[in-house]
Formats: structure tokens, sequence, C-alpha cells
């Protein structure tokens, strides 16, 4: 269980390394990670199954700005190997995933709120001519801090039992539970600002607009709305983006 406990410890630290230092490989996905935590303890099936369960919460979980939602990668190692290890089905996988998640989306909160301060010394030191010491903060020590989130949590839960984390959940005071879920909102709204930030334009406001309106006031669901969005670019990119273009080929000529 040592061995297996390190694998899926590193599992882990690909996973939250994904998209911030090996690019965007969609590791990170729930069905990716569990079914690569499936593979470490030899039930591939099972590994499947719990991870197309959480895919399916995960799909309403966004990232904007620097927003910190409930850890679902975290929580998908984790439930995948409570489900293997004892043999449950993914519906009481679910059960352990959810106060993981939220434990995830507290550590989330807590390593960025530290290297948001390594970043002012980064910013101090580039001042100072001091490049290679910036460099060291931010591919060293944010690598090595957000690897160390990852490994000790899943490594000491899958080495001494899930219940290990559950009763740390627990044993969080409620106010720090209400101070960090109130940060994360915030967190939440800012990172909403700076996105319609880049939107506000007349060129892309009637679309954020009907988006939000068709949202609101219709039945349909995101996969809906996705459809009826990609139809539209489509239109678009067909007949009136092609149309404009056409126009500007025939002004270079003349």
């Amino acid at each position: 269980m040592l061995i297996k406990s390190i694998l899926l410890g590193f599992i882990g630290v690909i996973c939250i390394l994904d998209s911030r230092l090996l690019g965007r490989l969609n590791l990170e996905r729930p069905l990716i990670v569990s079914t690569l935590a499936g593979i470490v303890l030899g039930d591939i099936q099972k590994g499947l199954m719990v991870g197309a369960a959480l895919e399916l919460i995960s799909l309403g979980l966004v990232h904007i700005g620097a927003a910190a939602p409930p850890d679902m990668n975290m929580a998908s190692i984790i439930a995948t190997a409570f489900a293997i290890l004892s043999n449950a089905d993914s519906e009481a996988a679910l059960t352990i995933a959810i106060p993981i998640a939220v434990l995830g989306q507290m550590l989330g909160v807590v390593m960025r709120t530290i290297l948001s301060n390594l970043t002012h010394i980064a910013d101090s030191l580039i001042q100072k001519g001091k490049y290679k010491k910036a460099y060291r903060i931010h591919i060293l020590w944010g690598t090595l801090l957000y690897s160390i989130m990852y490994f000790v949590p899943i490594f000491l839960a899958i080495y001494f039992g899930t219940d290990l984390v559950k009763s740390i959940v627990e044993v969080i005071p409620a106010w720090l539970i209400n101070g960090l879920s109130l940060s994360s909102r915030l967190l939440t709204a800012y990172g909403f600002a700076l996105l319609l930030s880049t939107m506000l334009t007349t060129t892309m406001l009637p679309f954020l607009l009907g988006g939000f309106f068709i949202t609101a006031y219709s039945s349909l669901s995101v996969t809906g709305v996705a459809i009826s969005a990609c139809i539209a670019a489509f239109v678009l990119a067909e007949f009136k983006f092609k149309k404009e273009k056409i126009v500007d080929e025939l002004d270079v000529l003349d």
C-alpha cells in the first residue's frame, strides 16, 4: 500500500501541474484522473465508473480568474481509491468525494494566498535585478508548494484511510470554513469582473446579453445553450465574417 499511495500522490502532483507547468493536457479531468488511479490500484473499470460520475459533477465547476472552486481533482483520486479498496460502488464514492473536494478548495485558497505574497517578493527582486531568485520563486517554489499541497493529503488519505480526511474536515472550525468560503466567492466575483472587462465591448456585448437571456429565460440546459452558441458561431463565420474578409481582399486589390 505504501508504493500505491506514493504513486497516487505523484498522479495528484501531475494533475495539479497540468495547467500550471505542463500546458493543458486535460490530465486534471476527473475521468482521466480516476482512470489513472484505477490503473495503479488494478481496477480500471471501477476507475472509469467513478470518474464518469465525478465528471458529471465537475462539469458545472468553472475556474474563472483566481477563484478556487471545490477541488474535484483531489476528490477524484481519493474517492476512486476508496471505491476500489473498499469494494464500494460509484454512488458511495460520491459521498466521500464531496468533503474531500471542500478540503481541497480550502487548501487551494490558502495556497493562492501564499503564492500571491511570493509574487510581491518576486516583483521586488526583479526591481533589484535579482532575476534568478525571482525565477526560482515562480518556477521552483510555486511548483514545489503546489506539489506538496496535493501529494501530502492524497498520500495520507490512501495510506491511513479516507476516514482521516473526513475527521480533518470535521475538526476544521466553522468560522474558518465560512471565511474561506467567503473569500472564494469574492475571488469568483473578481474573476468574473476581469472576464467581463474584456467582453464589454460594442462587438461582444450583444453576444454576452444574448447568452445571458437565453440561459435565464429558456428551459435549455447548458448543453443546449452550448449547441446554440456553436450554431450561431458557424453561421457568423460562414456568412458575416467570410463576406467581410472577401470585401477586405477586394479593397486591397483595388
